[in-house]
């Protein structure tokens, strides 16, 4: 048998403990089925006094991560502490540029840095992998940068933020409002004291730029995506999808167009018989479409400590089973000198159509002037419905429902600027896209 395959840790939170049990409970396993036995010679946290529950006794413990990286005799370094910035981004670099090999699940490291980190993986020959970076402990960076070779991928998009969808799908259920949902899944870990990052989006979009990366061979683009997020999505937006047969879902999509790679993420309506909308709570959905293939869905946890830590073991046993002097797989699939310039898409229709949610004052004249300004936008409207309110008050708001078919995002927003101008408008207008998957 080899010799043992060191690791570092850098990070014992959640997922680094769980790593650490994991690999201390299946020792023997992971020996027999890796070819080589796997130990923790490493490790360094913020807190060495707190109790994790895990034996560190046999590890070496460094001050902090830049020492490991850079000193350590590991085969090994896994980052475990998150953040763009260091001290996660110069232990990454540290450890890549004497030709140690990288298993991290820092989205968002990956999203500034990974096109520099991955250059300088190749040029010292050394792997850098990510799988627990996206979609926690769904295998979905592996299938496009390995198991899809050769496939044209044309879209993937999905589900990629428990948080949002334990918020959604506790909303639709139960009848809360957004606000209530949220207190819930922060009392329950799912959200953060300060959950921003997640429910406007902007964890999805990290996710989303790997993904692009990955699918279309093109350089990370996280700034060049169309965000927006679920916070104001309202229980009546909610209902009026499910009596129009859909259900909410906060989606990061990246397809292929004639002119460019569109990326988005924002909350979308997707028919209720499809896949993706039985996604429910925190788990995660993935979908490829491609050429060769066709389409495919993986749904699984999302998140979690045991998930998360599957997902980077996944990563450890992958460079555990090669040998010295094998080739290694370039981190998005191809040489960084390979990849293609981000070319962001042109503003085209979008198939699924809108849903236009219009809260106005009952008076004569307002359908007939929404209708207006939809038409000179050269909007076709599938239905327009009123959804009345009981009152006894003349002229109170009332709950206008439009739903477009295919048309363009800027001729949408354009008539419902106009529509402002009006005048009868209670309110801001809600606009949600329609998607309507393949995979259903």
């Amino acid at each position: 048998m080899a010799d043992a395959l060191k690791i570092g840790i850098a990070g014992l939170g959640t997922v680094g403990a769980a790593l650490v049990r994991i690999l201390q409970e299946r020792r023997d396993m992971l020996a027999t089925t890796c070819g080589r036995p796997i130990e923790v010679v490493a490790v360094t946290a913020r807190d060495k006094s707190r109790d994790r529950g895990i034996d560190l006794s046999a590890t070496t413990w460094f001050a902090d991560a830049a020492s490991l990286a850079a000193d350590a005799d590991i085969d090994v370094f896994v980052e475990l502490m998150g953040g763009s910035g260091d001290p996660a981004y110069s232990a990454v670099k540290a450890a890549l540029s004497r030709g140690v090999h990288v298993v991290t699940a820092n989205k968002a490291l990956l999203a500034a840095h990974g096109i520099e980190l991955a250059g300088i993986a190749e040029e010292h020959g050394a792997l850098l992998n990510y799988e627990a970076a996206v979609a926690g402990g769904i295998p979905v960076i592996k299938a496009l940068r390995e198991s899809l070779t050769g496939n044209t991928i044309s879209r993937v998009y999905g589900i990629m933020n428990g948080t949002c969808n334990y918020i959604l799908t506790k909303m639709e259920k139960e009848g809360l409002s957004f606000e209530a949902c949220l207190k819930e899944a922060q009392r329950l870990g799912y959200a953060e004291a300060d959950p921003a990052f997640d429910i406007e989006g902007n964890d999805t979009a990290h996710k989303l730029s790997i993904l692009t990366s990955l699918a279309f061979g093109t350089a990370i683009a996280a700034d060049d995506i169309y965000l927006e997020g679920i916070t104001n999505i309202s229980i009546d937006d909610i209902n009026a999808a499910a009596d129009l047969g859909y259900r909410i879902k906060l989606l990061g999509v990246a397809q292929r167009t004639e002119s460019g790679i569109e990326q988005r993420v924002h909350p979308t309506m997707v028919p209720l018989d499809s896949v993706i909308a039985q996604v429910d709570g925190v788990t995660n959905a993935v979908a490829i479409e491609s050429d060769i293939l066709g389409e495919l869905l993986m749904v699984g946890p999302g998140a979690g400590g045991n998930a998360t830590a599957s997902a980077v073991l996944g990563d450890i046993a992958d460079i555990a089973k090669s040998r010295p002097g094998a080739q290694t797989v370039p981190a998005f699939g191809r040489p960084v000198t390979a990849l293609l310039p981000y070319t962001r898409a042109q503003i085209q229709s979008h198939e699924g159509g809108y849903f236009i949610r219009l809260t106005v004052i009952d008076k004569a004249g307002v359908f007939a002037s929404i209708a207006t300004r939809m038409a000179e936008n050269k909007i076709s409207l599938e239905s327009i419905v009123q959804r009345s309110k009981t009152h006894t008050e003349s002229g109170a708001p009332q709950t206008i429902i439009l739903v477009t078919h295919a048309t363009m995002e800027d001729a949408v927003r354009k008539a419902v600027a106009s529509i402002k101008t009006e005048g009868y408008l209670v309110g801001e207008p809600q606009v949600i896209r329609i998607e309507r998957p393949k995979a259903a």
